[in-house]
């Protein structure tokens, strides 16, 4: 009398299965490896465009010096307009 087990083992199915497990495991892996990869470049183009950032805005005047600038050359060309029509 042979007995057969309830849940027989097809050693196809579970190379099959593993095989498909692998390949899933493998690209799961190359999308974090090149979610890494993009991260990495993004933080590198973040870090350059705040430096670029931070010495362009040590270099620009601020706008009251600007205001003050423009309002004493319309102070200097109105007396020598004046001092000119004497």
């Amino acid at each position: 009398m042979t007995v057969e087990p309830k849940h027989p083992v097809v050693h196809g199915e579970l190379a099959e299965l593993r095989r498909r497990l692998d390949v899933a495991y493998a690209r799961v892996e190359g999308g974090l490896a090149l979610i890494r990869h993009r991260t990495e470049e993004t933080a590198k183009e973040l870090d350059e465009l705040n430096a670029r950032m931070t010495s362009l805005e040590h270099t620009r005047w601020p706008l009251p010096s600007l205001a003050a600038l423009t309002a004493l050359g319309a102070l200097v060309v109105t007396v020598w307009r004046a001092l000119a029509g004497r």
